[in-house]
């Protein structure tokens, strides 16, 4: 008799090893699970710290270009397009060169930015040349783009200061993309989204720039119908023909005699024009 229960549980051996093995496999496909979600876990933790994370005290420090002095309007033009900008979720800013049109619409994004109004900056523009082609530029698409938000970049140095601005140029609060990479993305809220340039937008461009619009996104649309460097109809044309007249959609228009620039230019438009 116990010879059979002996032989019996030398049978039964092969069936309780399968048993451990597929326990143990279980175990370890739990165990890689958990990592996982671990990692995803800390991965969206970390971009909400980063969306949320503000420059150090060293990166914010006294800056000898940066103003520390309010945004004020250098003309009763200018005045109004910052109280359109501030009071509607689309402005366009139309009108000749100088007038103060992507300055003001930078200096309140960096002020809203720097007061958590907003979480991020999004500054885009058609990546197009004024009549002639630079051709290849070595280095990553930012690296590329970059010559074309200088104008930008001078004027959010100046409102947060040069360290702020890598900042948060480097945590992703402050971005920078040709209108080409726009397609496919929707402009969340707490977002501020300026579009510089649009006169060298097809219509088709600014279709799908328009369309990108969510909730509780503010957005300029800055541009000069006149200094369109693509052949045919532009964008911004068509949009202000288009959208006149919309909820929560204004359309500011300068004229020469609100150029700030310099006396000058004022008067070389008027031999230009």
């Amino acid at each position: 008799m116990a010879k059979r229960s002996h032989a019996q549980s030398n049978a039964n051996k092969p069936s309780s090893n399968r048993r451990r093995q597929t326990e143990g496999r279980k175990c370890k496909k739990r165990n890689q699970q958990d990592r996982q979600y671990s990692r995803e876990a800390k991965g969206q933790t970390a971009d909400i710290y980063e969306l949320h994370a503000q420059p150090t005290e060293m990166e914010t420090a006294y800056s000898p270009t940066r103003s520390y002095r309010p945004l004020e309007a250098k003309t009763a033009s200018q005045q109004r397009y910052i109280n359109a900008i501030k009071n509607n979720c689309l402005t366009f800013g139309i009108g000749p060169a100088g007038t103060g049109k992507s300055y003001c619409a930078a200096a309140i994004a960096a002020e809203a930015l720097q007061s958590s109004r907003i979480d991020r900056i999004i500054l885009t523009r058609p990546a197009v040349e004024a009549g002639e082609h630079l051709g290849f530029l070595p280095g990553a698409v930012d690296e590329k783009f970059a010559v074309y938000i200088e104008a930008f970049r001078d004027a959010l140095n100046e409102r947060l200061g040069s360290g702020a601005v890598d900042y948060y140029l480097r945590h992703g609060r402050i971005v920078a993309a040709p209108l080409a990479f726009m397609r496919g993305k929707t402009f969340g809220a707490d977002s501020f989204v300026i579009l510089d340039e649009a006169q060298n937008t097809t219509k088709a461009q600014m279709k799908m720039f328009l369309t990108r619009i969510g909730e509780q996104c503010k957005v300029v649309v800055n541009g000069d119908i006149q200094q369109s460097d693509i052949r045919g109809p532009n964008g911004l044309a068509d949009a202000v023909d288009r959208v006149r007249g919309l909820p929560n959609v204004h359309i500011h228009t300068f004229e020469r005699n609100d150029v700030v620039r310099s006396g000058l230019v004022r008067d070389l438009l008027d031999r230009y024009e």
